[in-house]
């Protein structure tokens, strides 16, 4: 679905955390940043794909990673999400998906005959210098953090 691919600069972003932390992208010079969206929070695919991360989230650190979820949600939603399932990482909001469409993953989807549009479900792996090093469109929830590393 993105437009963006591995060698294109990533899209630059400034948001909140579900902490309300700042988080802005052109700090991230000089380090691996994991930027990955996701439809909704606590939905079984995106439920399993954040615990995944969060049960590997040690492991990503210790490569030099800095990994950021991103879904439509609001803060609420975020910090519920996070609280119950004990995420490490932060969660960005965007109801108004400007990082969403930033990084092209706000489209079509089709679900059980209907379609509609939404997120899709996808991560860029982005480099020390802000070019995105990896797409990964066919996530794999149950195993995301293996398709990383």
């Amino acid at each position: 679905m993105t437009y963006l691919n591995a060698g294109d600069k990533a899209p630059v972003f400034t948001a909140t955390d579900h902490n309300g932390n700042a988080i802005d992208s052109k700090l991230f010079p000089g380090k691996k940043v994991i930027l990955y969206f996701y439809p909704k929070d606590d939905t079984p695919g995106c439920t399993a794909e954040a615990c995944n991360l969060r049960d590997n989230y040690q492991e990503l650190i210790n490569k030099g990673f800095i990994l950021l979820g991103v879904s439509p949600d609001k803060i609420e939603s975020h910090q519920k999400f996070a609280a119950k399932y004990q995420l490490p990482f932060p969660l960005i909001p965007d109801p108004e998906k400007l990082i969403i469409k930033s990084f092209g993953v706000w489209g079509p989807k089709k679900f059980m005959g209907r379609t509609y549009d939404g997120v899709h479900r996808t991560t860029f792996i982005i480099d020390e210098n802000g070019l995105i090093e990896k797409v990964i469109t066919q996530v794999d929830t149950k195993n995301h953090a293996s398709q990383i590393i």
